[in-house]
């Protein structure tokens, strides 16, 4: 007989009215922090691209250099550089004499730069 005498309270109704006010907050902060690192990895994209174009003359030349002394230390006891090659020579080459000549990653993309830059 209690059962009768029992009156539903709508509670989960309020509650649920407050869990939809605190999904929406939640939900317009992590947009927010989602924008906030979106602006930051695009700055920093944008000055490291930045340093990159000042100081990429620089950076070409040594990486000539260092694809030129890789080049003569492991490419040069049997092969004279080429007078010009086309970048996709350049890689297929490279590619096929990494394995012949044991070459590491780092000279392979150097010695490809050099090559066919």
């Amino acid at each position: 007989m209690g059962v009768r005498n029992y009156l539903p309270v709508l509670t989960p109704t309020l509650a649920g009215g407050i869990q939809m006010r605190h999904r929406i907050v939640i939900a317009v902060a992590l947009g927010c922090l989602w924008g906030m690192f979106v602006v930051a990895v695009a700055q920093t994209v944008a000055k490291s691209s930045q340093k990159d174009s000042k100081s990429d003359p620089a950076a070409t030349k040594t990486s000539q250099t260092d694809g030129e002394k890789r080049f003569q230390a492991n490419c040069g006891r049997c092969h004279n550089p080429p007078e010009s090659i086309s970048p996709r020579e350049a890689r297929a080459v490279v590619r096929h004499m990494r394995v012949r000549a044991m070459l590491s990653a780092e000279d392979e993309q150097l010695i490809l730069k050099f090559l066919a830059p």
